[in-house]
């Protein structure tokens, strides 16, 4: 058991002391501290009486350290470490690290995550993220994945699931393809184009608009192109290769520069891609690590091409 010194600082004395032995002088010491050379003097007087042995021999040239001085700035530097230790230890702790297996589709992994991964890495230099993009469904117990990120409805699972954002779908062309073809002014136009599909099973394959009753129009994506990824069909819509209907951040940056062309607003259903992270286990068991990862999804999503 220590003895309880009331209205004394320790460790500062010590801290002190070890200052003015590594200084050689009062006044050096107290430059290095901040302190005025008389502060630092009557500190070490009063932790002497306080001891009550001799620690240092001054001279008009030099301080010289007595036998007890010797120990007691020994035990001083040893005690200093150990504090600076159990401190480091404790901060580190509170820290989140370790590795983050991530596997994002391809639209939200290229146009979302990577530009936020720099932001994320400098803010958590301890967390190492593993990035795999697809856009192909996996098993996350197989593939040892911490979080998938997906869009559309989730079907029912042993998975938690938690919200990223909603990003409403825009119908989009390249300038140059419709200057080729003609702009569609309404949705029955669009069995004028070649509309871009994907190849592989979706809940719903029909882009769905509005006339101005209200009354649901379902157009389906048909033409010469089935694509197996979205961003995919975005590379070739800028190509001028036909009409695609995509989420807004997908295209939403195209849109602004005007390497698209958003088409049929006014006939929009205000429908929209929903994305959510994916985990096993409940969301109370989630490491630390993974949890300020999806905090700082959610935080940090463009609020331009996000609802």
């Amino acid at each position: 058991m220590y003895s309880r010194i009331k209205d004394i600082n320790r460790s500062g004395e010590m801290q002190v002391f070890c200052e003015v032995v590594g200084a050689g002088t009062f006044s050096e010491a107290a430059r290095r501290l901040d302190m005025t050379p008389s502060a630092v003097s009557k500190l070490v007087a009063r932790l002497e009486q306080r001891l009550g042995a001799r620690l240092l021999l001054r001279s008009t040239r030099r301080l010289e350290l007595t036998a007890e001085g010797e120990r007691f700035h020994a035990d001083s530097l040893r005690i200093l470490e150990q504090i600076d230790n159990a401190e480091r230890d404790v901060a580190n702790a509170s820290r989140p690290s370790g590795l983050i297996n991530v596997n994002s589709n391809l639209p939200f992994g290229l146009h979302c995550l990577l530009p936020l991964v720099p932001q994320f890495v400098e803010a958590y230099p301890q967390i190492i993220l593993n990035i795999e993009l697809t856009d192909t469904v996996v098993d996350l117990l197989e593939r040892r994945a911490d979080v998938a990120i997906r869009s559309g409805p989730m079907k029912a699972s042993s998975l938690v699931q938690r919200h990223l954002g909603r990003s409403r779908l825009r119908t989009v062309a390249a300038p140059a393809y419709l200057q080729r073809m003609g702009t569609p002014q309404t949705p029955e136009d669009l069995l004028r184009h070649n509309r871009l599909g994907f190849g592989f099973h979706r809940q719903s394959q029909a882009w769905v608009y509005r006339d101005g009753q209200g009354q649901r129009i379902e157009v389906e994506p048909e033409g010469n192109l089935l694509l197996n990824d979205g961003e995919s069909m975005r590379q070739l819509a800028l190509g001028g290769a036909g009409i695609a209907r995509l989420a807004d951040f997908h295209v939403g940056a195209d849109i602004e520069a005007g390497r698209l062309v958003p088409l049929l607003e006014v006939f929009e259903s205000a429908e929209v891609d929903t994305l959510h992270a994916l985990f096993v286990g409940p969301g109370r068991q989630l490491p630390q690590r993974v949890r300020v990862f999806i905090d700082f999804l959610v935080q940090k999503l463009d609020s331009r091409f996000f609802q």
